[in-house]
């Protein structure tokens, strides 16, 4: 009977350092670009104009939108493997909290297809983008949410400097807080962009763990 396949946590962090580029790409491309290029606030005539002349740019968003989050899967997994010596509890909840946003956010994509089928009916074509915006945000709860996890291991772990999992923390308070601030207060805009600003804890991890990967000791 074959040993089942285990790797080693300098290993996963090898790994991790090629998935976390392709994720960001992915995650950028088809939550940022692609909406910003073809939605137009408020209109749904023009906004409805767009998608038709650059179908497959939205499909590709649609497609991209996927791609992230299975990407997602297998990166939490990994970074399991790398913090499990160091507290297998913790770790445990960062990758549930993780896994839990997964199926939301790939169930949240069937509104952006939707839309595409709406496109006869501007009208009911923005309903369905506005709901795959909230769905977003029901999602981003829990974008949050495992960073307070992740944030404590990279503290305690030594692997990385202390203060990046301090920013990581801090990233996680912007995600949940403002998460709820969206559904609760929406026209906060100035406070919105604080808390989205926070969020950049994790950007730093993400730039420290590709570029200079963790310290991990010797076995």
């Amino acid at each position: 009977m074959e040993k089942p396949v285990d790797i080693s946590q300098k290993k996963a962090v090898t790994i991790l350092r090629i998935l976390y580029p392709l994720w960001m790409v992915s995650g950028i491309f088809s939550i940022m670009y692609v909406p910003s290029a073809l939605i137009v606030q408020g209109d749904a005539a023009a906004t409805a104009g767009n998608i038709m002349s650059n179908e497959l740019l939205f499909r590709s968003g649609i497609a991209g939108s996927l791609i992230t989050q299975l990407i997602f899967i297998f990166a939490a997994l990994l970074l399991y493997k790398v913090f499990e010596p160091v507290d297998k509890t913790h770790s445990l909840i960062m990758v549930v909290l993780a896994l839990v946003s997964v199926p939301i956010a790939m169930l949240n994509t069937l509104n952006s297809i939707a839309a595409l089928m709406s496109l006869k009916d501007p009208g009911q074509m923005l309903f369905y983008l506005d709901l795959n915006a909230q769905g977003i945000i029901i999602a981003s709860i829990f974008w949050g949410l495992w960073l307070f996890p992740l944030g404590y291991l990279i503290y305690k772990s030594g692997y990385f400097p202390r203060i990046i999992g301090i920013a990581v923390i801090i990233g996680g308070v912007g995600y949940t807080l403002g998460s709820f601030m969206k559904l609760l207060m929406p026209d906060h805009g100035a406070f919105l962009s604080v808390l989205e600003l926070m969020t950049f804890g994790e950007v730093i991890f993400l730039g420290w763990l590709v570029a200079k990967g963790a310290r991990i000791p010797e076995p």
